[in-house]
């Protein structure tokens, strides 16, 4: 059996079971909610939390196969378990036992770095390890998650000692969670995008509290902060506050020219996935004596694990990987 890229994305050769299918699949595991990783599947195998974001997103899902971490079931004559992710909430990885013992993980979107809003992620043991790749360049090195944040709410603070408004961008679920929670602890009043509330009330309910979070209906009050998605502050007729700054939260801020890109003032280095030296460090932490990169920067980060003496390849490069 092996891991193959078929239309819908990653496959496991030999069984019904696709990886995080961007079409209608007649089975797939969904590692997290975002838009990239979602579709409306015939059955669905994921976490409950993901299951309650995807159905928020999509509308009502056929099939779902709810499955708590560490709780492994069977399909069929494999074993499949669920392990936290820490990309956001109810991210996971998925851990595939063959009948003679073989462990198959796929990582799916992973971070590292410890997250006020997701589940700590967790190593998850096997022989061979597919790799999610976004960030698998060398050049991205992220600082720590908590001096990133506590960046965020200094511009902030300066921002408003200026009798300004900062508006802080991030995707409108994850990110934007992470931001909320960390402006709201620190005793700011925050006012928020519709797509962001919707989604804290969600979080709320799977036990993740995020404080008090006004929804923006157009009028801006003096002394909050604005969280609202990118794509939304660009595209949708909101009024503006005057005057205001923006900073855009995302990985990307270790490319030069990311804020201009984000139309921002200035970005911040805050990403839910893992650096290339953390996937690097990962891969080796879980024991794997192959390891198949994908998405993303995949050629550069199998460089980068040859480099540290692992055997590691690109999916799609080569023979098929054989798995079971």
């Amino acid at each position: 059996m092996a891991v193959e890229l078929r239309r819908e994305g990653l496959h496991l050769s030999g069984t019904t079971l696709a990886l995080d299918a961007r079409r209608r699949a007649q089975l797939s595991f969904v590692s997290h909610a975002h838009a990239d990783h979602i579709a409306r599947h015939e059955r669905t195998i994921a976490t409950a939390a993901t299951l309650r974001l995807m159905a928020h997103r999509l509308g009502p899902l056929s099939a779902p196969l709810s499955v708590p971490f560490r709780r492994p079931f069977a399909l069929g004559r494999l074993t499949l378990e669920l392990l936290p992710a820490g990309h956001i909430l109810g991210s996971a990885q998925l851990r595939v036992t063959r009948p003679d013992g073989r462990r198959v993980v796929y990582s799916g979107d992973l971070n590292l770095s410890p997250a006020l809003t997701a589940e700590p992620a967790e190593v998850a043991h096997c022989d061979t390890l597919v790799l999610e790749s976004t960030f698998g360049h060398p050049r991205y090195s992220f600082p720590e998650r908590a001096a990133v944040l506590r960046s965020v709410e200094a511009w902030v603070r300066a921002v408003l000692a200026r009798d300004a408004t900062p508006v802080v961008l991030g995707y409108a679920l994850g990110k934007a969670q992470e931001a909320v929670a960390h402006l709201t602890r620190a005793g700011l009043p925050v006012v928020a995008h519709g797509s962001v509330c919707d989604i804290a009330v969600l979080y709320r309910e799977l036990g993740v509290e995020l404080g008090e979070v006004r929804r923006f209906d157009g009028t801006w009050r003096p002394g909050e902060v604005g969280v609202f998605p990118p794509h939304a502050w660009r595209f949708e007729r909101l009024p503006r506050p005057r005057p205001h700054q923006t900073a855009v939260l995302t990985g990307w801020a270790a490319d030069p020219g990311a804020a201009r890109r984000y139309r921002a003032d200035v970005a911040f280095a805050l990403s839910d996935h893992a650096d290339c030296r953390t996937l690097v460090e990962y891969a080796r932490a879980t024991g794997a004596r192959e390891v198949v990169t994908h998405h993303g920067f995949a050629r550069e980060l199998a460089r980068e694990l040859c480099r540290a003496g692992l055997e590691a390849r690109v999916l799609g490069e080569r023979h098929q990987l054989s798995l079971f």
